[in-house]
């Protein structure tokens, strides 16, 4: 459709504009993450200015349906996933019930010497050996965090190549008779994606993570495993719930 800077219709042209972009969206031809054209091309397709193409973009960022990333251009924003944060948090079902297929990889599992910080978040002595778990937990196949646990490693032998079958924390523990657990304590902080975590998240470099660490115990209290998780900003909305 063609938008005449004169066409008398009363409409903002900049709005035009928009309406026109947005519908493009709803309809699929411009899908998630997709890149847009640039400001020229749509200015000379709707026939206005680059500074009416400016605040239509704007005006679509302000309500989340696209993002500019520096030097790289506009995107079509994918919809955040709202994943609330409550006693029991687990990422496939939190994903599950949003509509969304959850899948977890593996990246990494190692054993390595519990530093003081660890040691005592988990009841264990400094150096103690840790079970570490490095994985990618994705919605549709879309990258949404990458997750970093660790567990005692005597409690939870092999428990890499667990993970690697199973796909799941939950079903991790569960092969090693725990049945139930629940969060103790989250803490949420903002950071920039360092350059593997981009990577893995397919983030442009320079864009946020929400970097989330926990500590998830039994249900009599006794410490199990601990988290730090970095969930992509714009793809997730935490929503806390009343305990």
């Amino acid at each position: 459709m063609s938008l005449s800077e004169d066409s008398g219709s009363g409409v903002a042209l900049w709005r035009r504009v928009a309406d026109s972009i947005e519908q493009s969206i709803a309809d699929g031809t411009y899908a998630r993450d997709m890149r847009l054209p640039g400001e020229l091309e749509i200015a000379e397709t709707h026939r206005v200015n680059r500074h009416t193409v400016r605040r239509a973009l704007a005006a679509l960022a302000e309500r989340g349906l696209v993002r500019a990333e520096r030097g790289s251009g506009t995107y079509v924003e994918a919809p955040r996933i709202a994943y609330p944060l409550r006693s029991r948090t687990r990422f496939s079902e939190i994903v599950g019930a949003g509509g969304h297929e959850a899948h977890g990889k593996l990246l990494n599992a190692s054993i390595e010497a519990a530093p003081q910080d660890l040691a005592k978040r988990l009841g264990l002595k400094t150096g103690a050996l840790l079970l570490r778990i490095d994985a990618l937990r994705m919605a549709d196949q879309i990258p949404i965090c990458v997750g970093t646990t660790w567990m005692d490693a005597a409690r939870f032998p092999d428990g890499g190549h667990v993970y690697e079958k199973k796909r799941s924390t939950t079903k991790l523990l569960a092969h090693f008779g725990v049945r139930d657990y629940r969060r103790e304590w989250t803490n949420i902080t903002a950071a920039i994606a360092d350059a593997a975590d981009a990577a893995r998240l397919n983030l442009a470099l320079g864009r946020p993570v929400l970097v989330v660490d926990s500590l998830d115990t039994e249900p009599d209290g006794k410490p199990l495993l601990t988290t730090r998780a970095r969930f992509a900003a714009e793809r997730v909305q935490f929503v806390i719930e009343n305990q």
